[in-house]
């Protein structure tokens, strides 16, 4: 299947991202999205191997070059990688979820998609944060010290008495999301500078060199960027152990 005309579009003229190689395209909603943040920073583990695949990374984000600025100083994406637009128009065009519609606007309409109303998998995927999930790799190590802003600084030993090591134990993941939202509320007009997307979902796209697609995701809800979200970057697994030869 051919990639959207639309994306191909958005690509065409950007040196990086030309045919000739496989192309990872990434739609973010708000940069201050859960989503957004989580999915950046699960990459950023992934940047040597896409590298050495030969993998070039685009993300699109809603918002403005400032809140761009925070953005990969915060998760450690590359700015290089970041390009940000001012609505969701290019989303649209891809067809993605716009979210749910209420009378009330953007703000009720979060409200009730965080309750899980109109985002289906939402509340299981909250859930799994403050569970565990042990077929997810583990989040926080041993020696690391998280600081949320909001609780005292908690260190990853305390995950491992508490549930043991190597996977993803109770309370690990909804701790690292208690850090990404303390960090956007405390900057958020700078991460959304408008809210009228406030509830836009994003997608995700892999081309071949060739323009094809190899794989996409269209989010359908609010912490759904991925099919597997215990293990966000598998769709990935083949390609990146596909390293050319030199």
């Amino acid at each position: 299947m051919q990639a959207p005309a639309e994306l191909l579009d958005t690509l065409s003229g950007r040196p990086s991202m030309a045919p000739g190689r496989r192309r990872l395209v990434l739609l973010f909603g708000q940069l201050g999205d859960f989503d957004s943040l989580e999915y950046a920073q699960a990459l950023v583990s992934v940047l040597p191997q896409l590298e050495a695949a030969a993998i070039g990374l685009l993300a699109i984000g809603i918002g403005d070059s400032s809140g761009a600025d925070r953005f990969c100083g915060f998760t450690g994406f590359p700015r290089a990688s970041l390009e940000v637009v001012p609505d969701a128009a290019l989303h649209r065009s891809l067809g993605l979820y716009s979210g749910l519609e209420t009378p009330g606007g953007p703000w009720p309409a979060l409200l009730l998609m965080c309750a899980g109303i109109g985002s289906p998998g939402t509340l299981g995927e909250v859930l799994r944060g403050y569970t565990g999930d042990r077929r997810a790799p583990q989040r926080i190590a041993d020696d690391e010290t998280i600081r949320t802003g909001v609780l005292p600084p908690i260190r990853g030993a305390m995950f491992r008495n508490a549930g043991g090591g190597g996977f993803q134990r109770p309370f690990e993941l909804a701790t690292v999301r208690l850090r990404n939202m303390n960090e956007v509320l405390r900057h958020w007009r700078t991460y959304v500078p408008r809210d009228d997307h406030l509830t836009q979902r994003g997608g995700t796209f892999l081309l071949d060199a060739d323009d094809t697609l190899l794989y996409q995701h269209r989010d359908r809800g609010i912490l759904g960027f991925s099919e597997t979200m215990h293990q966000p970057l598998a769709f990935l697994e083949p390609y990146l152990a596909a390293v050319p030869s030199a």
